[in-house]
């Protein structure tokens, strides 16, 4: 049975306009696929540009955190709203970023059992607070992760990466977004 990726019309690859076909066409070649989540976004050029600039600010700086981190509050945070693309997409990359087939669904069923480090507990339990209660992060928050040797950057960099998946976690869910099959099983055997 074919089910639709999204609910709202994706556009032909050929109806796109340039900028954005030809960030498609360049995530395909590198990932062998596209994932869904281009083709749905494209519903909506200037909100794709604008979502994907703030994604790549995020997600290519160099910052104190690291790829397989970053990968791993997306993972987490997205699991508490229920994102199943983002789990599952995400998921795949934190598998390939931390060279791990098992630390994703650790992360994503139970960070605080997760074969992972005191240092990124902290920081997922930071994040699960930005998540979940915003409104209480205070400064005692913050000398948690400076005792795990955060900075203040740091903690600005955890809190905008489960913001912004907090927005691409909704939009996913309002769309009916379905994960690419080839994220179930990528980097299962590393």
């Amino acid at each position: 049975m074919t089910h639709p990726i999204s609910r709202f019309p994706v556009p032909e690859l050929a109806d796109m306009p340039d900028d954005i076909r030809e960030r498609i066409l360049a995530v395909q070649e590198k990932a062998g696929f596209v994932p869904n989540v281009f083709l749905t976004f494209a519903h909506r050029p200037d909100e794709f540009r604008a979502f994907f600039a703030y994604h790549d600010a995020l997600m290519e700086k160099e910052c104190g955190l690291t790829q397989a981190e970053r990968e791993m509050i997306i993972v987490a945070t997205s699991n508490q709203n229920g994102c199943l693309y983002c789990v599952i997409a995400h998921g795949a990359v934190l598998r390939i970023r931390a060279k791990n087939a098992l630390i994703a669904d650790q992360v994503a069923v139970n960070y605080r059992k997760a074969d992972i480090t005191d240092r990124q507990k902290a920081m997922l339990d930071f994040a699960m607070k930005v998540c979940t209660n915003s409104a209480a992060i205070g400064r005692e928050d913050y000398e948690t992760l400076h005792a795990h040797g955060f900075t203040d950057q740091d903690a600005w960099d955890i809190g905008a990466i489960t913001a912004f998946f907090g927005l691409s976690n909704r939009m996913v869910n309002v769309t009916g977004m379905r994960p690419n099959d080839e994220f179930f099983g990528m980097a299962r055997d590393i």
